[in-house]
């Protein structure tokens, strides 16, 4: 049975979700995403699940979680649903060094703001 949804090669999924073609092999070869469909010449074909398996995996990265965890999180995701429990603990413990991460950059930006407002302050007496 063919599957009905469109299917993008892998130059389209990677424009649509900002990753090389490189990287998009890389995630596959590693086990980040299942393999993919391929067509009858074996191109790849990416359906809107892989697109948003990896826009998730995006998501994971850009918050600072590594490679070798994402590995782990995807091989707990391609078992039964029993790995639910140790798939939560690991979203809820990266949900917990992002809020830090986030604090942190709160801090840091109240330090800017700090600094510019008091320049704008030394420029005010000087002009």
């Amino acid at each position: 049975m063919t599957n009905p949804e469109p299917q993008l090669t892998i130059r389209e999924a990677a424009q649509r979700t900002g990753l090389s073609v490189h990287t998009l092999r890389y995630y596959e070869r590693i086990g980040l995403l299942l393999p993919v469909e391929r067509a009858a010449n074996g191109h790849r074909r990416y359906a809107e699940i892989d697109l948003r398996r990896i826009e998730f995996l995006n998501k994971l990265r850009t918050t600072g979680m590594s490679i070798q965890q994402m590995c782990e999180f995807a091989a707990l995701s391609q078992e039964s649903d029993l790995t639910v429990p140790q798939r939560l603990a690991m979203l809820e413990a990266h949900r917990n060094e992002v809020l830090t991460y986030l604090d942190e950059l709160r801090d840091n930006l109240g330090a800017i703001e700090r600094k510019i407002a008091l320049y704008r302050s030394i420029e005010e007496k000087q002009g």
